[in-house]
């Protein structure tokens, strides 16, 4: 079996890769088309020209695609995402309905075609996101610099009967595409969806054929109430949702390569992100962004080589695992799979942990993970419970208290291992 990538549903932390020709000049992603909006205070505002002229000179000379998978994969990532096509319209593969793509740059080549190969071979899970609006697209209409400032979250205006079939058609051509033409993919994920209604969309139409055409695939909530799972954006909601789930998180505060967006969260806020999704059992999707050249920016290099350094002591931890246990008996996030429950220490502990309302007679050890560090612990249990220790009962629930020494602590967060007996 794969040892990185099974399905989705085990697979707890993803990258994502927002990518388009307007890497080149360095502005976020698609939203600098539009003028300025308050969720993305550090996207500029451009004429819609400027923005979309680089599409004729979208030349990535560095792109690697199987570095970068590797590099991804070296992060302890089980899946990745890469952006087929935004809200810019610019498809990044090669698309036989449209001019507007990779395949009419200076590059040429069908970049997520590169990518889906180079992630697979490394053993990793492909998902693929597509947005369902085209500020392009002359019958969506294109978003124009009349239209600014953009008010649309709400729903955008009555389209057009014959311009949006005419849309729709090519929408559900290009969906075709992606999922007949790259292998077997993992997840789709949608977006773009406010602008109308999912009766306007033919979600539910869109939605059957695209798991006629790929068999298990997970679809997220975006494409409306036809959904998989929930989508939180930028933050850990309070209380894990009732369904899958997966957070999806930017390094900075940008989506695509911003060159004036340096407010970079630390290596040691990300892994504590991914501890946190992960032990209320959602998923973490982290977002890288290339360049126009086609590389990482070092900023996100070293934030995916500090997560690869604690991934390889730690991802037993985060891998395959589901949520522990209740917030009250761990003050910390924990996860668990088969007979190992797993204590992520966010914080510097003083002295010792304590485990609360476990089967304290059934541990069989108590170790760092990634080390060959055993711990010392010592159980409690009430009163009533030790008289019914003495009369032979052996299973009581109780406190786990583990001493948690200085010489074990982890630089990021340190992992204890606690295994269980039959």
């Amino acid at each position: 079996m794969n040892p990185y990538f099974s399905n989705w549903k085990d697979a707890r932390f993803g990258i994502f890769v927002h990518w388009s020709h307007i890497s080149q000049q360095g502005i976020e992603i698609s939203w600098p088309l539009t003028g300025k909006v308050p969720m993305f205070p550090l996207a500029q505002d451009v004429p819609v020209e400027q923005y979309q002229s680089s599409a004729a000179t979208f030349n990535p000379k560095k792109w690697d695609a199987r570095t970068l998978a590797r590099r991804l994969r070296e992060a302890g990532a089980q899946y990745a995402v890469i952006t087929a096509k935004h809200h810019d319209g610019y498809a990044m593969y090669d698309t036989k309905l449209s001019d507007f793509s990779i395949m009419h740059s200076p590059y040429g080549k069908d970049i997520v075609g590169e990518f889906t190969d180079a992630v697979r071979a490394e053993g990793m899970g492909v998902g693929l996101y597509f947005s369902l609006l085209d500020w392009h697209h002359p019958d969506y209409p294109p978003f124009s610099d009349a239209d600014k400032p953009y008010h649309y979250f709400s729903g955008a205006p009555e389209p057009d009967p014959q311009k949006w079939q005419r849309y729709l058609d090519f929408m559900f051509g290009q969906f075709k595409e992606i999922l007949s033409n790259y292998g077997k993919i993992a997840l789709i994920w949608f977006d773009g969806h406010w602008e109308h209604t999912p009766e306007q969309w033919k979600a539910a139409e869109l939605a059957a054929m695209i798991r006629s055409l790929q068999l298990g695939i997970a679809i997220n909530d975006r494409l409306p109430l036809n959904g998989d799972f929930d989508t939180p954006e930028q933050f850990i909601p309070p209380k894990p949702p009732d369904r899958p789930w997966e957070t999806c998180m930017c390094m900075n505060t940008s989506w695509g390569y911003n060159k004036d967006d340096k407010q970079y969260k630390s290596a040691t806020q990300l892994i504590h992100t991914l501890c946190e999704v992960v032990g209320r059992g959602g998923h973490f999707l982290l977002n890288v962004s290339p360049t126009g050249d086609g590389t990482l920016p070092p900023e996100q290099l070293e934030r995916l080589s500090a997560i690869g350094d604690w991934m390889s002591r730690n991802g037993e931890a985060i891998k395959g695992t589901s949520a522990g246990l209740e917030p009250w008996q761990f003050y910390g996030p924990t996860t668990q799979k088969g007979n190992k429950l797993y204590l992520h220490l966010l914080m510097k502990p003083y002295e010792n942990v304590t485990l609360r309302n476990v089967h304290v007679n059934k541990v069989g050890s108590v170790s760092v993970l990634g080390s060959s560090a055993n711990l010392n612990y010592s159980k409690r249990i009430s009163v009533s419970d030790q008289i019914m220790e003495a009369i032979g009962f052996k299973d009581p629930l109780g406190d786990l208290i583990i001493e948690t020494p200085a010489s074990i602590l982890d630089n990021y967060a340190t992992v204890i291992e606690v295994s269980f007996e039959p």
